[in-house]
Formats: structure tokens, C-alpha cells, sequence
């Protein structure tokens, strides 16, 4: 079991942005700007194109939906998109709020947050969710 598929089933703690019945979307802790949120099928699969085409269609068709909620409660230009998926063996999309293209890169510091800064962001993504 990764360690997507704990915060999915509740195990580990997460700032949910939303959630359907294919579909979870929550903030990343170690994020490279604020608002960094992660989308993750809620079946267990290692590697993106490896999950049928209606999977990887209604994936980002969610992620569509949550970067529209980012981009309204993040200041951004616009919410960049990666799928890298070496980090865990469990499929993910990267939505990024971004000013500027070296806003996506993963090499960049990481944001310090506190507990009440991702909790806050979180609630503003999800009131945009919809």
C-alpha cells in the first residue's frame, strides 16, 4: 500500500482539496509553491499510462476542475501541470500555481508552511471546487 492509497483510506492526514469516487486531490506537504496540490486515482497504480484510457481521461478532467478551483483562490498566471511519478509508485498529477516557467521546477527551495497556512489554503482551493 503506498503512501497515497493511507491518505486516501484516512491512515495518514492530508489537506484535502476534493474528493470524488474515482478521484483525490490534496495538498502536497513539501510543495514548490503554495497551493501545490496532488491528484491521484484512488486505485492503486504505479505508472500513469498504465491506467485504462477512461481512467486517464476522467483524471484529468478532475484536475481540470481543481486547477480552476487553484487559479481562483491562488494568485497565478496560471497552474502548470506534471506527471513525473518517481517518487511514489502510485499515479499523480502535479498542479502548480505559477508566475513564471521556473515556478515548475521541482529542483526550486521548498515553501516552509505551517499547519495553519496549509489549512487555510486547503479550505480556499476546496471553496472553489465545484
Amino acid at each position: 500500500m503506498t503512501i497515497f492509497s493511507k491518505i486516501i483510506a484516512g491512515e495518514i492526514p492530508s489537506y484535502k482539496i476534493a474528493e470524488s469516487a474515482d478521484f483525490y486531490a490534496f495538498l502536497d506537504i513539501n510543495p514548490v509553491a503554495k497551493g501545490h496540490t496532488l491528484v491521484v486515482p484512488k486505485n492503486e497504480t504505479d505508472y500513469i499510462y498504465d491506467l485504462d484510457d477512461r481512467t486517464v481521461g476522467d483524471l484529468f478532467v478532475f484536475s481540470k476542475k481543481v486547477a480552476k478551483a487553484i487559479q481562483k483562490a491562488i494568485p497565478c498566471k496560471r497552474v502548470g501541470v506534471a506527471v513525473i511519478g518517481l517518487e511514489v509508485p502510485h499515479a499523480h498529477i502535479h498542479l502548480i500555481p505559477i508566475n513564471r516557467e521556473s515556478d515548475m521546477n521541482f529542483s526550486n527551495l521548498k515553501q516552509k508552511l505551517t499547519p495553519e497556512e496549509f489549512k487555510d489554503i486547503a479550505a480556499a482551493i476546496a471553496l472553489n471546487f465545484g
